[in-house]
């Protein structure tokens, strides 16, 4: 069966705004929405993303940040809860399939501990530092109504929303991270 990829929502829509619900672990549509989110990020040049991204209020996000060899093998975290967020405070360019066109310099922990569910109603936990753990923090920010303009410091937001206007009027498309 081939799944269908979703429209990103883009900002400034005002559902990226809202705080998602937990999912009901007996929704069977959760692995269809899943499989979705999946083939949009791949789509899109993403690491990561989250069901509000694709006009959907679950708290539901899909993330594979090893791609390097071609291999798609995405994980899919249901009702995500960061446990702990450890380390240093590293500040890195971050892009985002909902902002397109631009990256913000995000300033997060090294090392993000994170409580999931499976399709199967099975709880994990997932660490993770580098990449992954800026994505984990990342979605999850998602999830709470949170974008990449509400984490970014106040001077970097207001770059950030200058420089959007600009990427969108020049036509920047989800997956994007500059417009040069």
């Amino acid at each position: 069966m081939a799944f269908d990829t979703l429209p990103v929502v883009e900002y400034p829509d005002p559902i990226l705004r809202q705080v998602c619900e937990e999912c009901d672990i007996k929704d069977k549509s959760l692995k269809k929405l899943a499989k979705q989110m999946a083939k949009t990020m791949y789509k899109n040049n993403g690491c990561g993303i989250a069901a509000p991204q694709v006009g959907v209020l679950k708290r539901i996000i899909v993330i594979d940040c090893d791609q390097e060899d071609g291999r798609q093998d995405p994980i899919t975290l249901i009702n995500p809860k960061i446990l702990e967020l450890k380390g240093e405070l590293v500040t890195e360019e971050e892009g985002c399939l909902s902002c397109p066109g631009i990256s913000v310099p995000e300033c997060r922990r090294e090392y993000a501990v994170v409580k999931f569910t499976d399709f199967d109603g099975e709880d994990y936990i997932i660490e993770g530092d580098g990449l992954l753990g800026r994505c984990l923090q990342h979605e999850i920010d998602h999830l709470n109504g949170k974008t990449l303009f509400e984490s970014a410091a106040p001077a970097a937001r207001l770059k950030a929303l200058r420089d959007y206007e600009i990427a969108r009027a020049a036509g920047a498309k989800p997956g994007e991270t500059s417009i040069d």
